[in-house]
């Protein structure tokens, strides 16, 4: 048979695929960039242009991409058993072994593990879970949940409604407006002038406790955040926040719930950020994407031994717990997990994120002695970059800024992720200070080049 050609894949996938965010301004003239390999740091066009990744696909190839021992894993798997159904009381080997090594990384009693195939599907189990769960309890008016601006949740019709970039919404119908809320975001960016962060805390966490009494704390079932705001802009909270965002969430019987579908699994040096960062262990965690460094789809939702207990009843006489998933389980994408930590942990991977991510963070604020920067920010090997049209105002600088400096950094060999007004960095965790300087780098020099054709 015949291979496709370049051009054959580029009209294939431009006539048939709809793909996440496409701009359909373009679309139909521009198509879309093909990769045809990955290894290490690095993936490879259909032009041959090798690229840095320096947003680890899309904040998930944690180990790297295209590592033999992976496949291996995953081909063996295979070969003993692809898939079988996970319904009722039937089980896998590596599910089971994935969700006692869960339990066992998790902070607290974080003790069962319900899975899904990605980030969105996981947090709309965690909100089903939550309703459930005080169902279970008799609380039938404790459904609302509070998320927060900019925050982002998933694409499945709850998550994105769970999600604050309001922009993702327009021309979609919206569902969950009776029961899903929002506060401000923990942007220390946009703070108001003068306020100091402990100032800052204070009002975000007085705005959160007020808004549990306008919806009436009987109805106001729990609160969802990630530890670091990604899609969002990489929003690091003022120092306190979290911890004191799960007291106000216990003083009026809610649930905390983590999203830690990008920060979990070595992003900021740790399995999973919540306790180890942000000193708060939360009634539900939310994972994705680092899961199995995007080898295999997986999510998984994980909950307390005391949620646990309620809902591990009968709700009637014959009911059985009916959240089902054809892919609950998964035996291969677990098998791929637990590859995946392995390596992990053999390769010491978490602390080359500790060691390394600083590093990142500190070079790149060289990059706000350029005149459109007026932010750099982030923790380890997340990091967001805004763009302003004045630094005074914090102002942004406009649409298609970034994207035109995502174009310069592909000439310069570097991928990085345009989202607004921003640039986005999240590599591979096993990246080395050298290709830290290769991202900045890059950046700078583009942004310099723009400003000189502007």
């Amino acid at each position: 048979m015949t291979a496709p050609t370049k051009s054959d894949i580029w009209r294939k996938d431009r006539d048939h695929l709809l793909h996440p965010y496409t701009d359909f301004s373009c679309f139909r003239e521009e198509g879309s960039q093909v990769i045809e390999k990955a290894e290490g740091m690095y993936v490879t066009d259909q032009d041959g242009n090798r690229l840095l990744d320096g947003i680890a696909g899309l904040w998930c190839v944690n180990i790297g991409h295209g590592r033999k021992d992976m496949a291996e894993a995953i081909a063996a798997q295979v070969m003993d058993m692809q898939y079988y159904n996970p319904f009722g009381h039937s089980t896998n080997i590596p599910a089971s072994e994935l969700g006692a090594k869960l339990a066992a990384l998790a902070p607290g009693d974080l003790n069962h593990v319900y899975y899904t195939c990605g980030g969105s599907t996981a947090n709309d189990a965690a909100i089903r879970l939550v309703h459930y769960y005080f169902e279970m309890k008799g609380q039938h008016r404790k459904k609302k949940i509070i998320s927060r601006d900019a925050g982002y949740h998933g694409a499945t019709y709850v998550a994105a409604s769970l999600t604050g970039i309001h922009g993702t919404k327009l021309g979609f119908d919206r569902i969950g407006e009776d029961f899903i809320h929002h506060v401000s975001a923990a942007n220390m960016y946009a703070k108001p002038e003068g306020m100091s962060e402990d100032e800052f805390c204070d009002f975000l966490v007085d705005e959160f406790e007020r808004r549990i009494h306008q919806l009436g704390p009987d109805n106001v079932a729990a609160f969802i955040a990630e530890p670091i705001m990604g899609a969002g802009g990489v929003l690091v909270a003022p120092k306190g926040y979290h911890k004191r965002m799960y007291d106000v969430c216990k003083a009026y019987d809610m649930l905390y719930i983590a999203d830690e579908v990008v920060t979990a699994f070595g992003r900021l040096g740790e399995w999973f950020a919540s306790e180890a960062v942000f000193g708060m262990t939360p009634d539900i965690l939310v994972c994705a994407k680092g899961i199995t460094s995007g080898y295999i789809p997986l999510g998984a939702t994980m909950i307390t031994s005391e949620i646990y207990d309620v809902i591990a009843h009968p709700q009637c006489e014959g009911g059985v717990f009916s959240m089902g998933l054809t892919y609950f389980g998964h035996p291969v994408a677990c098998a791929a997990a637990l590859k995946n930590m392995e390596i992990m942990e053999s390769e010491g991977m978490l602390g080359n994120a500790k060691e390394v991510g600083p590093y990142l963070q500190e070079t790149a604020k060289s990059l706000l002695n350029l005149p459109i920067v007026g932010d750099v920010r982030g923790s380890h090997l997340m990091m967001g970059i805004d763009l302003v049209a004045d630094k005074k105002t914090k102002a942004p600088h406009g649409a298609g800024v970034s994207e035109a400096i995502f174009k310069k950094c592909l000439d310069r060999g570097v991928i990085v992720r345009p989202v607004g007004d921003r640039i986005v960095i999240s590599p591979p965790i096993i990246i080395n200070r050298e290709e830290c300087d290769m991202i900045v780098n890059a950046i700078s020099e583009s942004i310099t080049e723009y400003l000189a054709e502007a």
